[in-house]
């Protein structure tokens, strides 16, 4: 066989069914768009289910792609084996009500036997045991002898989702990789479970339609899903033994190995950190160019996941430093001409993993250093079994994963509970798969909405006009299309055309009004329905409407303009925040309303003052400039050589609408706009924050709420002038700076009188120290007194007198707080402040903890002090070696 690279393979594979009629379609996002049933794409077939479905109508009834993927189901085991992995790309060609069994199989023989130039001897093929037709096809129609085709049952041959769905049989092609791969029984064949014969290509034909009482019946509209694994292929290809070896995964693979030191194929536990880190590094960049960022849930929580152990290999291999930037290089040039978008975003890719890999260097010392205080308490107690709650505390807050603490404490003679850390885990998988809902087959959740024929449409005309009219073709509550409906009902209506716009893009949806010759609606919001349906929610004020009338349609004109200026300006903003802080910013996601605009957006540090100035004068600059705002629907290829920015993971078809901003921006955006930028007034940042690891959040003004803003700002300023009692604002800021200071002075005075009374008050406790074994304790108690000053007194008699225990209570109005000091000398003879708190603590119903030298402790009933002073000499005694 001709060797032949991945990414040859897969454009040999999409231009092959190119010739077969097929749409070309580039890979979707690994984040599923209106999908709740998984987190990410995990199938090649899974962005197109709407199609599958029939929820939507497909760009073409046949379709070719080449999707990325991600399954995380089995990462316990990548690395451990040359097969397993996260990340691949599969190959598909789809027919939706077209093309069926009699097209698919011999396409998929004239690939492999003629295009790719497979020996039809090392071929073979398994179909459903009841799917004859399937079985004729490939004996008669492509002529593969009855030897060389398998019959299998349900569980290998057949596809289904859940209880009830389309479902059918399928056929699988395998490769026989020669004997030297078998397990040299007489009987090893298809099927078995040796190394010899590798699934590469599954022709699913979906023709059922299960019940939930397990019967079938045909469908009307037969589907087609193929799937075949890209890294699989091109191992069959290049005569490779793995996906790991196959040419671009093979240039991830010698790159670590070049950072680290060491040769492939030479140490198993080397190995399977190569093999860890060259799958997790093509996950982490993709997933990052997707949008995806690092978080403790949700996908967010898969990539921190892999990019932890991905870095903590590195650490096992001995690589010194950050080193995730230098292999997301290789990544993108070996798979940029097909992704363009690794390209694009490489220096947004390289800081967001760059940050998180810092933190993460950071965050593991930290692990370590309380997985260090699990095992003294454990020598100290005796004890044998790490806690299985502990130990996936570890692995969920610090990134521990559980064969890392299992290492750790088998060095140290210790085990760990992995059946209570599988509990823990189980209920954190839970609580995930609750928080993303309840969905119906293939994740597409049932609404009234999909009583609606697919095909109805509605178009929006509010692009040109605020006031249209239009006829009402559908009326709706919760449960049920109705045919009217009457004064104080709440339901939704639709029409074939409507000037209000559907929430979409980070742009609400418009409000206003709808009357019919019989009663008036109040439109409370507008959203988009299954197969892109707008949808008017409203409450019927007066009279009665029905379906079939006409209507006339209202926006609330104040309302979207106001919210035109926000979103224009929201253009703006990031435009001027990517010439400012640099090009790795991106827009992480943004809501405008007529209030106000928020846009959230990639950065790694709080942005300054002085940065923050500089960009609310560049977008203020862009609106004085009077900049013509123009759009233009174009193809989508064609709108990326304009430059135009896309949002990540956003899910576009094959044209777009392009919104042009002078030279000052030009994104991919189906919003509302203005048609010049001075119409947007001005522009006021309100407040910069952080909402999660490595994304930032503006929220602004514009227009009038601008000078809403300002109103605010001078009512406070004259508020605080005349508190002051001054008479010119200008005196303001000197006024305060000269406060500032008399406070500082007055603090200073404080804290040297709070020193000098802790002194005077050291020298009275010393006179009452206790013996304990050889060790000198104080107790004693003070009201009132705040926690910060029986520290200043603890760490007096601490500092000057190292054979001290001290045990202070201090109570403040309704609380109070407790303090252990212990001096060199007692700590060298055991003393933990730490532990000894703890116990004293637990006295009063109070909690808390700290260093050997120092602890602090609220304390949970104050009448219980003297209880818990009284048996501090017991603790601290039996503490003392």
């Amino acid at each position: 066989m001709k060797w032949t690279g991945l990414n040859e393979l897969r454009e040999s594979f999409l231009s092959f069914m190119e010739s077969k009629g097929c749409l070309r379609h580039k890979s979707y996002p690994l984040v599923p768009q209106n999908d709740k049933s998984a987190l990410l794409t995990i199938a090649g077939m899974a962005p197109l289910k709407p199609y599958f479905t029939g929820q939507e109508v497909p760009p073409r009834t046949r379709m070719t792609t080449c999707q990325k993927c991600i399954r995380t189901n089995d990462i316990e085991n990548v690395g451990k084996t040359a097969r397993h992995g996260t990340f691949f790309e599969m190959l598909g060609n789809f027919s939706f009500g077209d093309y069926f069994k009699k097209e698919a199989i011999p396409w998929a023989w004239e690939f492999f036997t003629k295009v790719l130039e497979i020996p039809e001897d090392r071929l073979y093929v398994t179909v459903y045991e009841d799917d004859d037709e399937a079985e004729k096809i490939w004996h008669e129609d492509v002529g593969l002898p009855m030897e060389k085709i398998f019959r299998f049952g349900k569980e290998d041959n057949f596809w289904e989702a859940g209880i009830d769905g389309p479902c059918g049989p399928c056929s699988e092609i395998y490769f026989d990789r020669g004997p030297e791969y078998g397990c040299g029984k007489p009987d090893c064949a298809v099927g078995c479970d040796c190394d010899r014969y590798m699934e590469v290509w599954n022709l699913v034909f979906t023709q059922f339609e299960r019940h939930e009482d397990g019967t079938y019946t045909e469908l009307k509209q037969k589907n087609i899903d193929t799937g075949m694994g890209l890294e699989r292929l091109a191992a069959v290809m290049q005569g490779v033994d793995s996906i790991f070896d196959v040419d671009t995964v093979k240039a991830i693979r010698d790159h670590i190995c070049k950072i680290a030191g060491c040769e492939y194929g030479k140490e198993y536990k080397k190995d399977v950190s190569i093999r860890v880190i060259t799958d997790h590094i093509r996950a982490v960049t993709f997933l990052a160019s997707d949008g995806v960022l690092p978080s403790n849930e949700g996908r967010g929580y898969v990539m921190r996941r892999l990019l932890r152990r991905a870095v903590r290999h590195g650490k096992l291999l001995g690589i010194d430093g950050l080193f995730l930037k230098d292999l997301v290089k290789t990544v993108v040039d070996c798979s940029k001409g097909e992704y363009n978008e690794l390209e694009e975003k490489y220096e947004y890719i390289v800081k967001l993993l760059t940050n998180e890999e810092k933190n993460f260097n950071e965050t593991i010392d930290r692990g370590m250093q309380i997985l260090s205080g699990y095992v003294d308490e454990m020598v100290s107690s005796g004890e044998k079994i790490l806690d299985g709650k502990k130990c996936f505390f570890l692995s969920d807050t610090y990134g521990f994963p559980i064969d890392l603490t299992r290492e750790i404490l088998e060095e140290k003679g210790l085990e760990c509970d992995e059946e209570g850390y599988k509990q823990a885990l189980a209920v954190q998988k839970e609580t995930a798969r609750a928080a993303r809902g309840d969905s119906k087959y293939m994740g597409a959740d049932e609404t009234v909405f999909h009583k609606i024929d697919r095909e109805y449409t509605t178009e929006f005309t509010g692009y040109e006009r605020l006031e249209d009219e239009s006829v009402i073709d559908f009326i709706a509550n919760e449960n049920e299309l109705i045919e009217a409906a009457g004064a104080g009902e709440e339901v939704y209506i639709i029409t074939k055309s409507t000037p209000f716009y559907a929430e979409s893009g980070g742009q609400v949806g418009d409000k206003g009004e709808i009357f019919t010759v019989s009663g008036k609606c109040e439109v409370l919001d507008t959203f988009k329905a299954v197969g892109g349906k707008s949808v008017h929610k409203v409450k019927i004020t007066e009279g009665a409407v029905e379906v079939g009338q006409k209507a006339e349609l209202k926006v609330d004109r104040e309302s979207r303009l106001a919210t035109m200026r926000n979103h224009s300006c929201a253009h703006l903003l990031q435009s001027a925040l990517r010439t400012v802080l640099g090009d790795h910013v991106h827009q992480a996601g943004q809501l405008v309303d007529s209030e106000r605009l928020r846009f959230d957006f990639s950065h790694f540090s709080a942005m300054s003052l002085d940065e923050i100035q500089r960009v609310e004068m560049l977008v203020n600059s862009y609106i004085l400039s009077a900049l013509k705002i123009t759009t233009q629907v174009l193809p989508i290829d064609e709108a990326k050589k304009l430059g135009a920015m896309a949002l990540f993971g956003e899910k576009y078809g094959e044209t777009v609408r392009v919104v042009s901003m002078g030279d000052a921006s030009i994104e991919f955006c189906g919003g509302t706009h203005m048609d010049n930028t001075s119409k947007i007034g001005l522009f006021k940042i309100i407040s910069e924050s952080s909402v999660a690891s490595g994304v930032r959040r503006i929220e602004a003004v514009t227009g009038k709420g601008v000078l809403e803003a300002m109103g605010r700002q001078i009512a406070t300023l004259n508020e605080a002038s005349g508190l002051l009692k001054l008479t010119n604002q200008s005196e303001l800021v000197n006024r305060v700076r000269g406060l500032m200071e008399e406070i500082k002075a007055l603090e200073r005075e404080k804290s040297e009188l709070s020193s000098a009374i802790a002194d005077m008050r050291s020298k009275g406790l010393l006179e009452h120290t206790v013996d304990v074994k050889g060790v000198k304790l104080i107790t004693a108690m003070f009201n009132p007194m705040k926690p910060e000053e029986i520290r200043l007194l603890a760490e007096k008699i601490r500092d000057a007198h190292p054979e001290i225990v001290c045990v202070i209570a201090g109570v403040n109005g309704k609380s109070a707080n407790l303090c252990v000091t212990a001096g060199k000398e007692a700590v060298a003879k055991g003393v933990h402040s730490g532990k000894a708190i703890g116990k004293i603590a637990a006295i009063t119903g109070g909690k808390g903890g700290g260093r050997p030298e120092e602890a602090m402790a609220g304390v949970g009933d104050i009448f219980k002090i003297d209880e818990a002073l009284a048996g501090a000499e017991e603790i601290i005694g039996e503490a003392v070696k």
